[in-house]
């Protein structure tokens, strides 16, 4: 890919997102000074939904968004070659045919690790001190003391060992865990005990008191934690999804949370969300539900993003080849 003399970027911030997501002036100004090199040879404008879009992205070379008009791109973006998505997953943007040829899709996989590994050891130490089940029993003023043993010796399986899962998988080998890993492909990485592939899935979940679900969205994972892999878990292990909602069946989990099967489960993400006031899932005993926010923080979300926005403009000026790229094959 030949470099440029110049990137024209065109940010697009949506106002009804959530402000921990925006690009503002100010932290792109402090990115910018962050890189100067790099800055010094691009033109910025920052938009919010579609006020700008078609006027500035008549000559944007890079579009740095959540989502965006994906009809008739190529005309509507003729001299962009590439687009950042600000989060990890893709999904929404899902089939990825419409993207033209010559523009790369990257996302922000891996800016998340420091707060994830915090989160995941927080969610299994909750599972194992029975949090989910108190809280449950403080719903229905019930004193039923239960004591647990320390962490360290326990399994804990990680589903899909990205660069979410790894980081949390160090943070589980950190406090004593034995961590057993499955990926798409089974190769090793540094802190999984045991690494296998999806075939395996099932004798994974068989040896561990938890689960730690990390994977993408896509047509392979759709319901890959199904009723069937409830079952082949360890009865009275606990599960965490911090992943995509739509890898995990919450009908088949709230039943085995309802019988006893599970001992407890913490989901960061759902399907629909918000999760609707009407969900049943509100009430299911021993789960925690918390709103979508394991993995970001409000101080340095967006600089992270910002930076490897950066590094990968000076990429594209140089005409070297782009960090954190899409697989359109694959979907992420």
């Amino acid at each position: 890919m030949p470099g440029l003399d110049r990137v024209r970027l065109h940010v697009k911030n949506n106002r009804a997102g959530e402000p921990v997501f925006r690009v503002t002036p100010d932290r792109l100004t402090e990115a910018a000074a962050r890189h100067p090199v790099v800055a010094a040879r691009v033109d910025s404008l920052i938009d919010w939904d579609l006020d700008r879009f078609d006027g500035s992205m008549a000559t944007a070379h890079a579009l740095v968004t959540w989502d965006l008009p994906t009809e008739d791109l190529a005309r509507r973006a003729p001299h962009l070659a590439l687009i950042h998505v600000i989060g990890a997953g893709v999904e929404h943007l899902r089939p990825l045919n419409w993207l033209p040829p010559g523009v790369t899709l990257t996302n922000s996989r891996g800016i998340h690790a420091e707060k994830t590994a915090e989160s995941a050891l927080m969610a299994v130490q909750m599972l194992n001190n029975r949090i989910p089940a108190y809280v449950t029993d403080q719903r229905h003023r019930r004193w039923a003391p239960e004591f647990a043993t320390p962490i360290a010796g326990k399994t804990v399986a990680v589903i899909g060992v990205g660069e979410m899962g790894h980081a949390a998988a160090k943070a589980f080998k950190d406090a004593g865990l034995r961590v057993l890993g499955v990926r798409r492909g089974g190769r090793a990485r540094r802190y999984v005990d045991r690494m296998v592939g999806p075939g395996q899935l099932h004798a994974v979940l068989a040896e561990a008191d938890f689960v730690h679900i990390t994977l993408p969205s896509t047509e392979e994972t759709r319901h890959m934690i199904d009723a069937a892999a409830l079952d082949a878990m360890k009865p009275g292990a606990g599960l965490i999804n911090f992943g995509r909602a739509p890898v995990l069946d919450h009908d088949a989990l709230a039943d085995r949370l309802r019988s006893g099967h599970l001992g407890g489960a913490v989901l960061d993400v759902h399907e629909p969300e918000p999760l609707p006031a009407d969900s049943p899932m509100w009430d299911v005993p021993n789960l925690i539900i918390t709103p979508h926010v394991s993995s970001d923080d409000d101080q340095s979300y967006i600089p992270k993003v910002l930076d490897l926005v950066f590094d990968n403009l000076g990429r594209l000026l140089d005409g070297r080849p782009l960090r954190n790229r899409v697989r359109p094959r694959l979907g992420y």
